[in-house]
């Protein structure tokens, strides 16, 4: 088969990573130049994708999953499955293989609680912006790339449970834009957010968001931030061995200055203090 946009990088993952970390197998971009069933190999892996065009066929546990352009899925590959794209409307998909620490408990998390394996997220360009992410991120020679990647896949996991879920179609209601705005804060908390940003992804006032933000959740956007990423810290200070240094880049904060600062602000202790006591 030839495909004329075809492109993947196999990662290996250092032996620290492979016990630490979420980490990378291999990560791609993929368009069929004609109908072509790719079948599994029984890996131990999980696989995520998205249809970036056109339609195809997943079959996974016993069923058939129509897919189309903005459609995900996320599946256990030491279980067999299938997937084909539609002779008559070609499919792009974005896709990466990854295993590690954690992340079976996050796709048993993920099916406790109901969620379908193939779903049609309400912001699709999160999925298409952590997928491209991941993929740049390989090419550079960053010391912090395994770190880095093991960020980007924990926020695509998380960020497929609220995702998998049925909405309510309100694209236009207050309410709607509130909670979409605290699903963006919780699923970029690594990253830096500025109410500049918040405004004009989402087309709202600065005086409006934190006013009618803070009416709804009983917390300004800022404020819930950085509460998000103190309790993803201390979830990482409890069961994890990173340093305090890497739990600020994995939590998104600046500096581990900053980071020591905050905690010991919120919890009366400093992030060792805390791990030792938990």
């Amino acid at each position: 088969m030839q495909n004329p946009f075809s492109e993947q990088t196999l990662v290996t993952a250092s032996p620290y990573a492979k016990e630490h970390y979420l980490y990378l197998q291999k990560i791609g971009f993929l368009r069929h130049a004609k109908p072509h069933v790719s079948r599994s190999r029984e890996l131990k892996s999980l696989l995520f994708f998205i249809v970036t065009i056109g339609r195809g066929k997943l079959i996974y546990r016993g069923r058939t999953w129509e897919l189309r352009q903005g459609d995900c899925a996320w599946i256990d590959c030491s279980l067999p499955y299938s997937y084909e794209s539609s002779s008559s409307s070609l499919w792009e998909l974005k896709w990466v293989h990854f295993y590690g620490r954690g992340a079976a408990e996050f796709y048993a998390q993920f099916l406790a609680q109901g969620s379908p394996f193939v779903f049609t997220p309400s912001n699709p360009g999160f999925f298409n912006e952590c997928l491209s992410s991941l993929f740049s991120l390989q090419a550079h020679g960053d010391p912090y790339k395994e770190l880095l990647s093991h960020k980007y896949l924990t926020d695509l996991c998380v960020f497929c449970f609220p995702e998998s879920k049925s909405r309510s179609p309100h694209p236009h209601g207050a309410q709607d834009k509130l909670e979409q705005i605290r699903e963006y804060l919780l699923a970029h908390y690594m990253e830096k957010i500025s109410l500049d940003e918040l405004t004009r992804v989402f087309f709202i006032s600065k005086y409006h968001l934190v006013r009618e933000y803070r009416k709804r959740f009983g917390i300004t956007p800022g404020n819930d931030l950085t509460a998000c990423r103190l309790s993803h810290a201390k979830s990482l200070l409890r069961s994890g061995t990173q340093s305090v240094e890497e739990i600020a880049v994995l939590c998104g904060f600046h500096s581990s200055a900053y980071f020591i600062r905050m905690f010991k602000r919120s919890e009366n202790m400093t992030p060792l203090e805390y791990r030792r006591k938990s």
